[in-house]
């Protein structure tokens, strides 16, 4: 078995995050051109003066295979922050060894160390890893539904506001 590795990601990870994000979007179907990140961004908000978001990635033999990205939200009714997973994603080459669920792993100590209360993330509904976090204690949402403003609605929403 190769050597495997799990660690926080740092500026100079920025290519392999973007590479990876890549690879998530070709494994969910959407074409390449849908992922606008660059590095520059990763490196701006992932590593600024105000993090926006972090990631852990996995390696094999020395190569990063694998990315979890997380960011902090906050519940109202637990009164304590949590930690949103936006992405997992090990490629397939790099599948079997364990890896995503140290990712996981990775991302529930940190959510330990700081006081969280929850780990929350969204799924496809075709995707065969949803048994995966069921394994690990996650459940299903069943009566939440995500909904999304984008650029166009949020401007337009925007506009409408009061003086803040």
């Amino acid at each position: 078995m190769s050597a495997t590795i799990i660690r926080r990601a740092r500026p100079d990870d920025a290519d392999h995050v973007v590479r990876l994000v890549k690879a998530l979007a070709a494994y969910e179907h959407e074409p390449e051109e849908t992922v606008r990140l660059t590095a520059d961004d990763v490196r701006r908000d992932g590593f600024g003066e105000r993090p926006r978001f972090e990631v852990v990635l996995a390696e094999l033999a020395g190569e990063v295979v694998g990315f979890l990205l997380f960011f902090h939200n906050y519940s109202t009714w637990e009164g304590n922050a949590g930690l949103y997973i936006e992405d997992l994603f090990v490629e397939e080459r790099a599948r079997g060894h364990d890896l995503g669920r140290r990712l996981m792993a990775a991302a529930a100590k940190i959510a330990t160390a700081r006081g969280c209360r929850r780990l929350d993330l969204n799924v496809l509904d075709w995707n065969p890893t949803r048994d995966f976090y069921v394994h690990l204690g996650g459940r299903h949402m069943a009566t939440w539904l995500p909904y999304r403003l984008e650029a166009d609605a949020i401007g337009t929403l925007a506009a409408t506001a009061d003086e803040l």
